[in-house]
């Protein structure tokens, strides 16, 4: 059987996507979203936010940077990933979600300003995707 790296989610940034630039031009986009869960706890329900940092690559996170504020509800398909390195002599990690699907599903809790909003209406309509590989061909033997 074959190995299986995917994850879906749907969050609220916790705050402003962040776009940087690596040394061969290549676009990245990191931000984080929480992600809350109800438990309940005797009789009482309890709210319990989960945080996860997102990495969006390329022309995909240059789109989507300006429409990514804090609050702005997502919806992210993508795969974890664990980067590695030593500090100080110890060995450190952090896995990171590699966004390849991320869809805008609403506006942020906070959005007072008109125009955010009527940019949030225009964008929850689209999605974006990375691109696939097209050398698939349509030739089918059956």
């Amino acid at each position: 059987m074959a190995d299986l790296n995917h994850v879906v989610l749907i969050g609220r940034l916790t705050r402003e996507a962040e776009l940087k630039y690596t040394a061969g031009g290549q676009a990245v986009c990191k931000f984080s979203i929480a992600v809350n869960r109800r438990k309940k706890n005797g009789d009482q329900w309890e709210d319990e936010a989960n945080f996860f940092d997102i990495v969006v690559w390329g022309r995909q996170g240059e789109s989507l940077h300006p429409y990514l504020v804090k609050g702005k509800m997502v919806g992210v398909d993508g795969e974890l990933r664990q980067d590695r390195w030593q500090q100080d002599g110890q060995n450190r990690s952090k896995i990171e979600i590699i966004a390849n699907y991320l869809q805008l599903l609403g506006g942020s809790q906070s959005s007072g300003d008109r125009q955010n909003q009527q940019n949030n209406q225009i964008q929850e309509t689209q999605s974006y995707s990375s691109p696939k590989d097209d050398s698939f061909t349509d030739d089918i033997p059956f």
